[in-house]
């Protein structure tokens, strides 16, 4: 498969932040085949396990796999000890599965988040296995360096996870506004607390964008 062509479907503005509490990520829901809007409504944020999530960039079909991969590994790592996988020990093992098919790589840059018992972690993985621990904010996807900017000139230590709503929601609809790969609506998941992994409600994120000043 040649992974330069068109038809794969790409173009994602994708970001995570850690909060007082725990962890906010978010997407918008564009995906393109070249120049043109293949879809509106890509999913591009998944449920990993009740606390943990992830968030995906690149080809949807490789993202979709990773997904279903790292999915059953939890699921079985769970049933059979009885306790879910540490978001590091998920990352990690993500990390070496992209690592070992960087030769036919899997074209997809990822953001893993959630709190397990030693805190809110939040880590990137990108196509060939590279993991970083990040501390504070990360985006990835063709708006990225857009909504880089508007996360670091917004993120304070111990933000809350209102807060860490509104900024990531932000950051996104400054990427959506500049970055032709981004676009539709924004979806944003909570990750902490007693409900676990709770997705914002769209009237919220509405409410937020209605009173953005971006020219």
């Amino acid at each position: 498969m040649n992974y330069n062509s068109k038809e794969i479907f790409k173009g994602t503005t994708t970001a995570g932040i850690i909060c007082k509490d725990g962890i906010v990520l978010g997407s918008e829901k564009r995906a393109t085949r070249g120049n043109f809007i293949a879809s509106k409504d890509a999913q591009k944020i998944y449920k990993i396990d009740d606390t943990i999530g992830i968030t995906t960039a690149g080809g949807v079909g490789d993202a979709q796999r990773i997904v279903r991969i790292i999915r059953a590994e939890a699921n079985i790592y769970k049933m059979r000890n009885k306790a879910s996988m540490s978001i590091k020990a998920i990352s990690t093992l993500l990390s070496n599965i992209l690592n070992e098919n960087r030769y036919y790589p899997y074209i997809a840059d990822l953001i893993i988040g959630g709190v397990d018992q030693t805190g809110s972690h939040l880590f990137s993985v990108d196509p060939v296995g590279g993991m970083i621990e990040e501390k504070k904010a990360v985006s990835t996807g063709s708006g990225s360096p857009i909504a880089y900017g508007i996360l670091e000139s917004g993120y304070r230590e111990g933000i809350s996870m209102n807060d860490g709503v509104e900024l990531v929601v932000k950051a996104i609809f400054g990427a959506i506004r500049r970055d032709s790969g981004s676009g539709e609506n924004i979806e944003v998941v909570k990750i902490g607390g007693e409900k676990g992994l709770e997705k914002v409600d769209e009237s919220v994120i509405k409410d937020i964008i209605s009173n953005i000043n971006y020219y």
